[in-house]
């Protein structure tokens, strides 16, 4: 059973006796020596010095439009992170986030967000929005960042997330539904197996709590790490199903989709999201596909395949309606 899991032992984690986390997992790296001929160049930007956060831009080389004006859609990634290690600058981020900007194509904007427990929700979230305005800016400063300025569509913006960056981008997405962000536009919103949780068990989880990438034992540990101090898995950071300050602002939100595996333990927790979207009168795409398991595509090339060709159909879909 996830009880007899030992957390921190299958995190690979150490807590300080000052509140910090020893991270003993070291992620590969991608490679920061790009070609010309490479079919996807990066760069990184500071988004917020004080904060020690940056921003990855992806831009496609063999797919830019040609020079009458057209412009390609920006994705603001918010990537994985089981909000205490950060995925922003890893080998796997890099492959996702490059096949998104060469086959959509679009300009992807990689954002780091601040870990836990060393920062609380909502920090994260307070990033994310940070990233959405640097977007904007560096679009409308004449001196802004040029392959934004030059290639890209303000007006056609797409939030995206993966596990805790779905969580992100929703509550982002939320956020940016309530301000005055003209002439950029949230066009659309991508939830990529969106980390959730909630205090009463479901099926999903028991079924799978002994999980052996994400036991049920580790994800309480990390939402313990992530949620304000006192707060338990019914706030509504975690569960998004309660009523809370975020209710009012679900039925503004744009088209939305949700993309979930049958194997992932966080299963009904993102089907019962899909359903209070539908409450709500969203427009909302659900692809729950019969196999697979939470995070999948990081060990399954195939399987990242096939989630960005569902994340390209989405985005020229969206972009084709009215």
């Amino acid at each position: 059973m996830s009880s007899d899991i030992d957390p921190y032992e299958h995190l690979h984690i150490a807590l300080n006796s000052d509140g910090t986390l020893t991270r003993f997992v070291k992620l590969p790296k991608a490679n920061t020596v790009a070609s010309p001929d490479d079919p996807v160049v990066f760069k990184d930007h500071t988004l917020n010095a004080e904060k020690k956060t940056r921003v990855r831009i992806h831009m496609p080389t063999i797919k830019l439009p040609p020079n009458d004006g057209t412009r390609i859609p920006i994705i603001i990634y918010h990537p994985r992170s089981i909000w205490f290690l950060s995925f922003w600058d890893s080998d796997k981020t890099y492959i996702l986030t490059s096949k998104l900007a060469c086959q959509v194509p679009a300009i992807v904007v990689s954002v780091e967000y601040r870990l836990a427990p060393e920062n609380k929700l909502p920090e994260q979230y307070h990033d994310a929005m940070d990233a959405i305005l640097w977007v904007r800016e560096q679009a409308l400063n004449p001196n802004g960042e040029h392959w934004i300025k030059d290639y890209g569509d303000i007006s056609r913006c797409f939030l995206h997330g993966c596990g805790c960056g779905g969580n992100i981008a929703f509550f982002t997405a939320l956020e940016a539904a309530r301000m005055e962000l003209e002439p950029l536009k949230i066009v659309g919103n991508i939830m990529n197996q969106p980390m959730f949780g909630g205090m009463e068990r479901t099926s999903s989880e028991l079924q799978n709590c002994a999980d052996p990438a994400f036991p049920l034992s580790a994800q309480d540990l990390v939402w313990e790490f992530s949620l304000p101090k006192g707060e338990n898995r019914d706030h509504w950071y975690c569960n998004p199903t309660v009523e809370g300050p975020h209710t009012s602002a679900i039925n503004k939100l744009c088209r939305c989709l949700v993309i979930g595996f049958y194997g992932d333990a966080i299963l009904d927790r993102q089907q019962e999201f899909v359903t209070m979207l539908m409450r709500h009168e969203v427009q909302i795409d659900a692809m729950f596909h019969d196999s697979g398991f939470h995070a999948m595509e990081i060990v399954d090339q195939e399987w990242m395949n096939y989630i960005v060709e569902i994340i390209r159909h989405f985005i020229v879909d969206t972009e084709n309606k009215p």
